[in-house]
């Protein structure tokens, strides 16, 4: 199999010693494998600035779209009401797992370009008391754009509602004081900025709002307190866990610790996206977020003028090349992808790069 590296918003490339950990099969049962899911749910509150006594952790199998279904489906019950703000696709499978659990919802539809408004969710609270519950993604890698979680955070807690956040391509590689903000649930996953490999998400919460949850859940596997309050015991999770992943992720994290914690490991995502974009700029290929809100993860750009190439000759280029790329989610424009998250250097920016020119000199 041809080795090539992943510049995507995750499953993303991992360092071999991650890899590594996933050789060793371990029982379920043995207390020392649930010491690690103890000390991984420890150190995840860590990473969030959030008190044991206040907040907890709780592990659930499956992609990050589980983790945001467990906590929509079991958090919000039938008499309350969630308010969706969505500028890109996951925003908008919010509102798929809304209707697909009968969740009372509104929703309210960003351009793929501009940020959330804080101002438009105050208003939208304002205009309807019977909301209670608020969601919206961070950073939203349909685009790239990175949304500020900051200024909303204020105007929902300030009118009293529970905030949801989909951390799932920010936390880990961009800080985030979840108590400060008074986020009460942030979901994420093990394939993202932390640098795991795919198997289960996470979810920080409130533990006074995951008690408050109880009985509400449509979904048995889902049900996000029963899954706490069974982990929260020894550690044991109450269905089959991924052991592989939880084994690397535990490894993923020590591996963060090293590279200087998360604000190290945001410069380096950080230096990578303004390298990717100056140079890509230099080929005439534009982003489509302005710099006022490109996030760190992910860029959207534009096909350069007058290209006549597709997709897939653009991407088999690349991969035979050592790289794979992403296809564009943007639906107005023709556009394509390129993430910087995981094990990639400056060096790989400065490669790929080349491999563009390249592949624009022959077409």
């Amino acid at each position: 199999m041809k080795k090539y590296k992943l510049l995507t918003p995750g499953p993303l490339t991992t360092t071999d010693t991650v890899k590594r950990e996933m050789l060793f099969d371990h029982c379920t049962w043995d207390d020392d494998y649930k010491k690690i899911t103890q000390e991984i749910r420890e150190q995840l509150l860590e990473l969030a600035h959030a008190d044991s006594d206040i907040y907890t952790a709780v592990l659930m199998q499956g992609s990050g779209t589980f983790g945001m279904e467990s906590v929509i489906s079991s958090v919000v019950g039938a008499a309350e009401k969630l308010l969706i703000a969505a500028n890109g696709a996951y925003g908008e499978r919010i509102e798929e797992i809304a209707e697909h659990n009968q969740v009372p919802y509104i929703i309210y539809h960003e351009h793929y370009n501009q940020i959330i408004s804080a101002e438009r969710i105050k208003k939208l609270l304002e205009e309807d008391p019977s909301i209670t519950h608020v969601s919206m993604v961070h950073s939203e890698t349909t685009s790239g754009i990175l949304n500020d979680i900051e200024e909303v955070a204020e105007v929902v807690k300030t009118a009293g509602k529970t905030f949801i956040v989909d951390a799932m391509s920010s936390f880990g590689g961009i800080d985030i004081d979840v108590q400060s903000l008074g986020i009460d649930f942030i979901v994420s996953s093990a394939n993202k900025c932390i640098q795991g490999v795919p198997g289960f998400s996470f979810v920080i919460c409130r533990k006074d709002k995951l008690v408050e949850s109880q009985g509400k859940a449509r979904s048995l596997s889902l049900d996000l307190y029963d899954q706490w309050r069974v982990m929260d015991i020894d550690g044991k999770w109450r269905f089959t866990s991924p052991t592989h992943t939880v084994l690397a992720f535990s490894q993923a994290l020590k591996e963060l610790k090293e590279e200087g914690g998360i604000s190290a490991r945001e410069k380096r995502y950080r230096r990578n996206n303004i390298l990717l974009i100056d140079n890509m700029l230099k080929l005439g290929i534009r982003p489509y977020i302005s710099s006022e809100y490109q996030g760190p993860v992910i860029t959207t750009f534009f096909y350069p003028d007058n290209c006549n190439f597709s997709f897939e000759e653009m991407y088999l280029f690349m991969k035979d090349r050592g790289y794979a790329i992403y296809p564009g989610k943007v639906t107005e424009a023709d556009t394509f992808r390129i993430g910087n998250i995981g094990e990639i250097y400056e060096e790989d920016i400065r490669r790929v790069v080349r491999l563009f020119k390249e592949f624009l000199t022959l077409h």
